[in-house]
């Protein structure tokens, strides 16, 4: 498990969200933001400050977990290995 196999998971949502049902635009915020925090989190090798947000990205991503399954549950098995990786990975 390294930071390869996380951006290519990551690559891997992208093309799922390009190609499946329209994902609503708070729903896309929400990721854009857990995926930039994730580039930041493995580029400057330090947590986030608590000024950008006070969850941790663990917990960002099991509540956009929460609504993919609902929602777009063709995103969800992608959104769990994203999370389990990040999991391994200690983020």
């Amino acid at each position: 498990m390294n930071r390869t196999e996380l951006e290519a998971l990551l690559k891997k949502l992208q093309a799922e969200l390009a190609s499946g049902q329209p994902v609503d635009e708070e729903l896309r915020a929400s990721l854009r933001k857990l995926d930039e925090d994730i580039v930041q989190v493995l580029g400057a090798g330090s947590p986030l400050s608590d000024t950008e947000n006070d969850e941790s990205l663990a917990q960002r991503a099991q509540e956009i977990d929460a609504r993919f399954s609902a929602e777009h549950p063709y995103l969800a098995n992608t959104l769990r290995d994203v999370m389990d990786l990040l999991g391994k990975m200690g983020i």
